[in-house]
């Protein structure tokens, strides 16, 4: 074979090789960041929950946000309303103008808010959201608005309680937990979530990276 057909027998099983494990191609977009526009309607949405005194509590990355985490958010602005309230809530939306509605999943609603989505979540990681649960949130700013937000504690045992063998992104939990780590009771989610695997394994990882002091023996 000469070099001329070894070239073009490599570059060809390159190319095979290229199509059985499609690859990221360099210099590809990134998903776009949507930080300001889901910060500006989940300040929006807070503002007329508080303005009807219904109870809520900021979750998900946005709470992230207002506990100091940096984080890039790209997906919806996430608020825990009891499930009792989920009519007056969701009446208050639509006399603003905006869209609510139902998704198939039966432990959330959904809503759009300045061309953002928010989702109303009435069960935090298969556990009902509970008066107990909104009497712990914390007022915080997020930008220029002050609402309740879940306690640190409760944020990231949602984000623990969570994982599953479908669903176990490490590096995104450790991105709120790291610089939480000061506000959140280990030993309390020790004793809650320490028994399920994915979450023994990543209280390991917080040890192994020195977040978290090693559980007393």
């Amino acid at each position: 074979m000469t070099v001329d057909q070894e070239s073009a027998s490599g570059q060809r099983e390159q190319a095979e090789r290229s199509e059985e494990w499609p690859l990221v191609v360099a210099g590809a977009a990134l998903p776009p960041d949507r930080t300001q526009a889901i910060l500006a309607a989940a300040k929006r949405i807070g503002s007329l929950l508080k303005a009807h005194d219904h109870p809520f509590a900021l979750a998900g990355g946005v709470a992230a946000y207002a506990h100091g985490a940096v984080v890039r958010l790209q997906h919806d602005a996430d608020f825990c309303i009891r499930r009792e309230d989920t009519e007056a809530v969701t009446r208050t939306l639509r006399e603003a103008g905006l869209p609510v509605f139902l998704p198939p999943e039966d432990w959330l609603v959904k809503a759009r808010c300045l061309g953002q989505d928010v989702d109303l979540i009435l069960q935090l990681a298969g556990r009902p959201v509970t008066r107990e649960l909104l009497e712990r949130a914390e007022v915080l700013p997020v930008d220029s608005v002050h609402m309740p937000v879940l306690a640190a504690t409760d944020l990231v045992s949602g984000l623990l309680a969570a994982f599953s063998e479908h669903h176990c992104d490490f590096g995104a939990v450790l991105s709120v937990a790291r610089p939480l780590r000061e506000k959140v009771d280990w030993p309390g989610i020790r004793a809650e979530q320490g028994h399920q695997p994915m979450a023994a394994a990543f209280l390991y990882l917080l040890e192994r990276l020195r977040v978290i002091e090693p559980e007393a023996t």
